[in-house]
């Protein structure tokens, strides 16, 4: 399981994004899970990593499903329409 940050604003997501990719290689599984629980402090940079990950997982044949998404990020997932792309558990 990929795990996100306790903070993910836009001065970590280049650094957060890139560990996410290279944990990739040791999901195995299908889909792959995001644990999103710790994320306490973020903004919409958030939304772009997650983004990006679930395209990375694509090209890779897998799916994404995040869990313990904050009801805020998925607040602003809704008004950017994008809330059917990042399901959750």
């Amino acid at each position: 399981m990929l795990r996100l940050p306790a903070e993910l604003t836009h001065g970590q997501a280049k650094d957060c994004l890139a560990q996410l990719i290279a944990g990739l290689d040791a999901e195995a599984v299908s889909p792959v899970v995001v644990d999103a629980t710790a994320l306490g402090r973020f903004d919409s940079s958030a939304l772009a990593v997650l983004l990006e990950l679930r395209r990375t997982c694509q090209r890779a044949g897998k799916a994404l499903v995040v869990q313990g998404l904050p009801k805020h990020l998925g607040d602003l997932a809704t008004l950017y329409g994008i809330e059917g792309l990042l399901p959750s558990t």
